[in-house]
């Protein structure tokens, strides 16, 4: 049976900007090593775990990479919003074997989130970064089942 090389990239749509930058490095990394790529978007943040269940149900992609942008407010919600998106990547990832790249970020303020997210880094900024990630953890999955 051939490899599956499709990714699914979740986009916690918020913050148009931001998220632009962050899929178009993840994308970019994407291409880059051989696979195929296809974008959803969520209201938030804390709906990427669903999301990626709901895809990993599909049993169209080989890995996911979660990409959004929190940034702290006034008020105690964004240390619930980042900890339970978190949290519940973490859980699919160590629980349910999923391979995620996390490309949330968890940002002060909008300056700090463009620095992060700005394609035009060396590196391609943290949606490549998480992209990258997600890739390598599908290689080291490979490397152990020898498939």
């Amino acid at each position: 049976m051939a490899r599956k090389r499709h990714i699914l990239i979740i986009d916690a749509r918020f913050y148009d900007d931001i998220s632009d930058a962050l899929i178009a490095g993840a994308e970019n990394a994407i291409e880059a090593a051989g696979f195929t790529s296809e974008c959803v978007q969520v209201p938030g943040a804390l709906e990427i775990p669903a999301a990626i269940r709901l895809g990993e149900g599909s049993g169209k992609f080989c890995a996911y990479v979660a990409l959004g942008c929190v940034i702290r407010g006034e008020t105690y919600h964004f240390e619930i919003v980042a900890g339970e998106c978190s949290r519940g990547i973490t859980n699919l990832a160590v629980d349910h074997g999923v391979l995620i790249g996390n490309g949330v970020l968890t940002v002060e303020n909008r300056d700090q989130a463009w620095e992060r997210a700005n394609v035009d880094q060396k590196d391609g900024g943290k949606g490549a970064g998480a992209a990258n990630a997600a890739i390598a953890l599908l290689n080291l999955r490979e490397g152990f089942l020898g498939r």
